[in-house]
């Protein structure tokens, strides 16, 4: 039932176009001139065409989505060890000031303010006085080490004679220039011996240049002229 229902319309069709072409033949047709020509009719083929059912579409499978990629988690540091804590330093009290020495330290505070009070009233030519003495002093000690340089250059140029005694002593003026150099040596006071006497002088030419300070002052004080004292008990020591 379902295929005649289908193809009711097109065998109607071929039906009605059937008869129509018999109609024609069969009609009575009145030729108007001699020329008329006979057509022979052509046969029309007619065919019953079976449409099919086209077949059902195939679902196309869908493509399955591809898993997501798992993002492995990052790996965690491992945790630091903690600190030890810093061993707490024991404070120790300080002890407590002895009195007797506080007040020793207040006086000893006193004292040096005073000292700095007096030392800003004190006048000018106080303070000349004592830079006086205090350069006074610092030059007496720089001559005693000249002197006692000129001594020993002089004791290691001596040549003890034979004839020289114990309590023999002569006594010599010495004269330098700035520069050190003996100018002159004189015999003030003879020992009584002469080989004595002349092993002094020589022994005082031979050293010829001494060490003198290079201040002008203290040289022309001290060292331009001077006498020297030689006692063999001293130079034997």
């Amino acid at each position: 039932m379902s295929v005649v229902r289908d193809y009711a319309f097109p065998m109607a069709l071929a039906l009605l176009l059937h008869c129509g072409v018999g109609a024609l033949l069969l009609q009575d047709w009145q030729p108007e001139t001699d020329d008329l020509r006979l057509y022979e009719p052509r046969a029309i083929e007619a065919k019953l065409i079976v449409m099919e059912k086209p077949a059902p579409k195939q679902p196309v499978p869908k493509a399955e989505p591809k898993p997501a990629p798992v993002s492995q988690p990052a790996p965690q540091p491992k945790p630091k060890p903690k600190p030890k804590p810093a061993p707490v330093p024991t404070v120790e009290q300080p002890p407590k000031p002895d009195p007797e020495e506080e007040r020793r330290a207040r006086e000893e505070r006193e004292r040096q303010e005073r000292l700095r009070e007096l030392s800003e009233q004190s006048t000018q030519l106080a303070l000349a006085e004592e830079l006086a003495d205090l350069r006074d002093a610092e030059a007496d000690s720089e001559t005693m080490t000249y002197a006692a340089a000129i001594r020993q250059a002089i004791v290691e140029a001596w040549s003890r004679p034979p004839s020289a005694r114990l309590g023999m002593q002569a006594r010599l003026r010495v004269d330098l220039v700035p520069s050190g150099d003996l100018l002159a040596v004189t015999i003030l006071e003879s020992s009584g011996n002469s080989a004595f006497d002349r092993s002094a002088e020589v022994a005082v030419r031979k050293v010829g240049r001494f060490d003198v300070p290079k201040e002008s002052r203290l040289f022309e004080k001290n060292f331009r002229r001077f006498t020297l004292l030689f006692k063999p008990e001293d130079l034997l020591r």
